[in-house]
Order: C-alpha cells, then sequence, then structure tokens
C-alpha cells in the first residue's frame, strides 16, 4: 500500500552540481517505481518517513507556485526533470506537476532535460515540441521482460519505453538511452548488450549513456534483500561484486572487464556511446 502525503516545499529551481545542467526540479519526494537498485534510496533520511523506500510519495502541492516566482528571477539554463525520482510516476496523472513546470518552463525559454522509466511523458509531447530545447531519455535496464518486471515493478516496460523513443524521435524531439545500471549475471554479456545497442540503433536515440551497478551501503542492503527473495542463486556472486567494489581497487575486475566489453562493442555501432563509470 503507498503512502501518499501532501506537503509544501520552500524552493523549486534548485542549482545542479550535475555536469551540462544548471537546475534541477523535483515535484515529488519518493517514487512509486520502487526499483529494487534504486539509487535515490538516501533521500529517505530528509524525510520524516519510517515506511520502506518506494513506499511513499510526498507531493509538494505548492511546486508550480514556487517554480513560476523562482524562474522570474533565475537566469536560463538547463533544467533536468527530475534529478531523485521519476517526474512520471503514476502520480503524475493526477497531480500534473511535471506538466505545470514544462507549462512554466516554456514561458522563459528554458532548455530541458527529462529521464523516465514512464511512457505517459508521451501525454506531453505538445509542450516538449514547443520548448525553445529539449531532450527525453529512457532509462533502459534489460529487454527480458519478466526480469524488468521483478527488478522494477511498476514502471513501463521496456518495449513500452521503446515505443514511446519512436513517437518521441518522430514529433521531432531529441531522445537518449540511459542503459544502467547495467544488472550483473542478468543483462551483462556481449550479446545482451550488442543487442541493447542494436535497438538504440534502430530507435534512433541521440546517445546512449552506460552506468555500472554502483553499491552504497544502503543501496547493497536493498539489493540483497531483492535477491535473497527473488534470485537466491546469484547472492553469491553480487555479494563477491560489492566487496570487490568497496576494496582499495574501488573498480575491481569487474568494472574494467565491462568497460572494455562495451568499448569493443561499441565500435561496431554508428552510435554515440558514452561511458559515465
Amino acid at each position: 500500500m503507498l503512502k501518499l502525503k501532501e506537503v509544501t516545499c520552500k524552493n523549486a529551481l534548485v542549482k545542479s552540481r550535475i555536469s551540462g545542467v544548471d537546475y534541477c526540479l523535483n515535484p515529488y519526494v519518493g517514487c512509486e517505481h520502487n526499483c529494487a537498485y534504486c539509487y535515490a534510496i538516501f533521500m529517505k533520511r530528509f524525510t520524516d518517513h519510517s515506511e520502506e523506500w518506494g513506499s511513499f510519495v510526498d507531493v509538494k502541492v505548492n511546486f508550480l507556485e514556487r517554480l513560476e516566482r523562482e524562474v522570474k528571477k533565475a537566469k536560463p539554463g538547463v533544467v533536468m526533470i527530475s534529478s531523485v525520482t521519476d517526474p512520471y510516476q503514476p502520480l503524475e496523472e493526477k497531480y500534473k506537476l511535471t506538466r505545470g513546470s514544462l507549462e512554466i518552463l516554456s514561458k522563459y525559454d528554458f532548455p530541458v532535460s527529462i529521464q523516465t522509466k514512464s511512457d505517459l511523458v508521451l501525454r506531453d509531447v505538445d509542450l516538449l515540441k514547443n520548448l525553445k530545447e529539449c531532450e527525453v531519455g529512457f532509462t533502459i535496464t534489460c529487454l527480458d521482460p519478466e526480469i524488468q518486471k521483478r527488478f522494477e515493478p511498476h514502471s513501463s516496460s521496456t518495449q513500452e519505453r521503446f515505443e514511446a523513443l519512436k513517437k518521441l524521435n518522430e514529433a521531432g524531439i531529441d531522445t537518449f538511452i540511459f542503459f544502467g545500471p547495467v544488472l550483473p549475471y542478468f543483462f551483462d554479456t556481449e550479446k545482451s548488450i550488442a543487442l541493447l545497442l542494436q535497438k538504440a540503433l534502430e530507435t534512433k536515440v541521440k546517445f546512449v549513456y552506460i552506468d555500472k551497478m554502483n553499491y552504497t551501503p544502503s543501496i547493497w542492503e536493498r539489493v540483497k534483500r531483492f535477491l535473497s527473495s527473488n534470485f537466491p542463486e546469484l547472492l553469491p556472486s553480487y555479494e563477491s561484486n560489492y566487496l570487490k567494489m568497496h576494496s582499495h581497487n574501488r573498480n575491481g575486475s569487474y568494472a574494467e572487464e565491462l568497460k572494455e566489453k562495451i568499448r569493443k562493442l561499441s565500435a561496431d555501432y554508428t552510435l554515440e556511446v558514452i561511458l559515465v563509470f
């Protein structure tokens, strides 16, 4: 059962530390997608929730009012929507805070970058087409529908994401794929990576960003519980990988081997592939 809370916020437009991004917007705290590997779990300590991450969402009901006030005073720059939780999680269909943000940003000529796992973004094609600059990316972690649904239980299917990318391209909107995290022992073989790159090529995305699985202690505890319940046979392999990543050689052999594998495979495709690890 999802715990929903309506809250107010002091700020909407926040300066970003992400390369190539000037500002970030996060209309929601928490995310219904409840992905097993979610990196945003650190945000829980800034809330008053005792519930597990993925089982609550706080909706910033005064967000659009704050954004309108702040954007008037800000120097135009690239805005990421959103940097922590998915801007098109299911509650967006009701609250429309992401759509409202796009309407405001378009009035003041702010370029926009969006990353999501939901084809709900197609609802806003009318606004995206009218922005000064816009790019929309989809996170893709797995092409096996059964495995993907276990890792990302409440997001759009991978097939729906690829179909959405095609429709966005047809509308003249720049698109990208964020292939990450690459799931160890699920989707990190040469065959799997090559299949993903081929699908990206066919979809005509502008870039493919690739990231390995990153383990902080809190993320590792979450992944460990997930594997114990869903794929217990892989827990020892993940445990070994986690220990390597936290040794003095932080990347360990797995990450270096993965990099080399991706570099070798991407040379065969006319795609811009960017490793972010």
